[in-house]
């Protein structure tokens, strides 16, 4: 059996699901016509290239923070990136960064998600 893809992986460990089970999640989820985009254009944003999956999710989790009103996203994100290298501190600092960039009603329900994944008080 083959490794699964950079791709596959980067799902699975965001759903804390195995690699095998991300196509269907995602079908099941959104429908086979996203779920084929999503995993297309996943290939290319987690396959080889200058950027570290650590790096990526960081970028990923600002992303998201700045676009607010996407706490389910944000959440499985931040999971993500706790799983590629980036610790409480790292994101804590990003998200306060943010805030005076994305404003301190996105950033603090952002913060309120990362504190709760990182399992702070």
């Amino acid at each position: 059996m083959s490794e699964p893809s950079p791709a596959l992986l980067a799902y699975a460990r965001q759903f804390g699901i195995e690699p095998a089970e991300v196509p269907a999640r995602i079908a099941e989820q959104f429908g086979e016509r996203f779920a084929r985009e999503t995993l297309r254009t996943g290939e290319s944003t987690w396959g080889p290239g200058p950027l570290t999956p650590r790096e990526r999710s960081l970028l990923i989790v600002a992303s998201l923070v700045t676009q607010g009103a996407v706490d389910d996203r944000l959440r499985g994100h931040v999971r993500l990136a706790l799983a590629h290298g980036l610790d409480a501190e790292e994101l804590e600092a990003a998200v306060t960064l943010l805030a005076g960039y994305a404003g301190f009603p996105r950033a603090s329900v952002a913060m309120e998600i990362v504190r709760n994944e990182i399992g702070a008080d």
